[in-house]
């Protein structure tokens, strides 16, 4: 047999049953446990590719560090990986980034460049985006947001995965947008193999918001790989309800996931409540609640 490393354990990871947690009775919700990929988020598996990618074309050479921006989890995937590929690693995030992703960014031996945060993750992309322009021949700048490679990993493996994992039973896909590559990646995907499966977007339902690695859209730069056409409906999910959902998550089935996987489950379990007996929705759980420690999140749960 031979040896792995981790970019070889990034996706197959395993769809959870989360329907007791819903009133609606024969309507399944189910959702992909992505903090099972091994930096502990589905970013694992949009930063392989886009590395991987960059290793093909040669834009990643040697001589060349990774440079990206990241509120927290694409940065520690792309950490992780550029350790197991001997590649540097600069990380440009919002100061007010929490303790434990500081802490896991300097377990791999990325750098981070602080940026304001006031200006949330828009800031740090312009930060990152000013930062290779300046350098281009030092740097090789996925930029997560504008990537085809982001939505295609998810097209080539999660939605596959979704597919085969509930039997071509999916009827709704429900997700949440960071940079918008899972979301669609996977909605693509599932809509080509099933025109009729509906694909809902959730949001947070104000700028201000406390739901990590999500974008309010109407508020923010939107990304590059994100094509408005594609969503058949929106669904706005509060910081509160979220939180609500994170702390059911974990006291009723065990499962400790972070704030945008409550808003996830938030939504799809709504959603779920006027579904017809039959349906299944599937959602993601983009990260573990165990990077959310410092942030307040289980306080009195």
């Amino acid at each position: 047999m031979c040896p792995m490393n981790v970019c070889d354990l990034v996706g197959r990871t395993p769809l959870l049953d989360l329907s007791s947690l819903s009133p609606a009775e024969g309507v399944g919700v189910w959702a992909k446990a992505e903090f099972c990929n091994p930096s502990g988020s589905v970013k694992d598996r949009a930063a392989r590719a886009m590395l991987a990618e960059g290793l093909k074309s040669g834009g990643l050479g040697p001589e060349k560090a990774v440079l990206d921006s990241t509120s927290g989890n694409t940065g520690i995937a792309y950490a992780m990986l550029g350790a197991a590929l001997k590649r540097r690693v600069v990380l440009h995030m919002p100061a007010n980034a929490n303790r434990e992703r500081k802490a896991l960014l300097g377990a791999y031996g990325a750098e981070v460049v602080e940026t304001d945060p006031l200006e949330g993750s828009d800031g740090a992309y312009l930060s990152a985006k000013k930062a290779y322009e300046s350098d281009p021949d030092g740097y090789f700048f996925p930029n997560q947001y504008d990537n085809p490679e982001n939505p295609r990993a998810h097209y080539l493996t999660t939605g596959p995965e979704i597919w085969e994992q509930t039997g071509g039973g999916v009827t709704h896909f429900v997700c949440s947008v960071g940079t918008g590559g899972t979301f669609m990646g996977v909605s693509s995907k599932l809509k080509s193999l099933k025109p009729e499966v509906r694909a809902v977007l959730v949001q947070p339902d104000s700028p201000l918001h406390g739901i990590e690695g999500t974008k309010h859209l109407a508020s923010t730069i939107k990304p590059g790989i994100f094509d408005r056409a594609l969503p058949d409906e929106v669904v706005a999910v509060s910081t509160e309800e979220a939180v609500k959902v994170c702390r059911r998550l974990a006291g009723e089935l065990g499962v400790l996931a972070g704030v945008s996987a409550g808003a996830n489950v938030a939504a799809a379990l709504r959603l779920a409540g006027g579904l017809p007996p039959g349906s299944l929705v599937a959602t993601v759980l983009g990260d573990g609640g165990a990077r959310y420690l410092s942030d307040g999140l289980w306080d009195k749960a």
